[in-house]
């Protein structure tokens, strides 16, 4: 009889983790332009990732600025200058702030300057990344309707020094007057940790 082992993934290098939370990313966005209604539903098609039914994105016009944008925030992840991305929903009709969805970025400097890389089994970061999609699904129970027709953007923070590609532009924080925030989960490669916030426009009568 022949036995099959297979080693378990426990250590994740700076270059396994930056794929991890670029693709995070890319996931997240898309769910909160389906989950939200910026796009139509028939704007995406569905795939399967985190052990969950995910919708992605058909859009070619879309799949090409998010590919552009991720392909640079992974660049500033290797480098250790991310700090945050924000996806903001403004209101076509009114120019108003409704939604700001934060992530904020934390890298393990120790890691970065030594290469010492921590463990953690990749099944647990999974794990963790499913419940922050599964929250971002669940979101729209408690978030209020968006009415108007909606746009975003995404605001990307660095550290000062690092250098911002020309078609990139200055953006203000695009804060929302009057707002209610909502925690969500984090997940950490060890390498990378994401903290998750949503805050929306909270009804001014209540």
């Amino acid at each position: 009889m022949s036995r099959q082992a297979q080693a378990t993934q426990n250590t994740i290098t700076l270059k396994g983790s930056t794929k991890v939370v670029t693709e995070f990313f890319g996931y997240a966005v898309n769910s909160i332009l389906y989950q939200r209604g910026i796009y139509p539903p028939e704007a995406f098609q569905q795939q399967r990732k985190y052990g969950l039914s995910m919708m992605v994105t058909a859009d070619e016009g879309l799949t090409k600025y998010l590919s552009n944008v991720l392909q640079q925030m992974s660049e500033w992840l290797l480098q250790g200058v991310l700090q945050k991305m924000v996806l903001v929903i403004t209101s076509v009709n009114t120019k108003e702030v409704l939604e700001r969805w934060t992530f904020d970025l934390h890298t393990d400097a120790e890691v970065l300057n030594n290469g010492n890389v921590p463990e953690k089994p990749e099944s647990e970061i999974m794990s963790e990344i499913q419940a922050i999609i599964r929250q971002i699904t669940a979101s729209v129970t408690f978030l209020p309707l968006l009415n108007d027709p909606c746009t975003f953007d995404l605001l990307v923070y660095t550290d000062a020094a690092s250098d911002v590609p020309t078609e990139w532009e200055e953006s203000d924080p695009r804060f929302i007057a009057n707002a209610a925030d909502v925690k969500l989960r984090s997940f950490t490669t060890k390498v990378h940790k994401v903290d998750t916030l949503v805050s929306y426009k909270a009804d001014a009568e209540g």
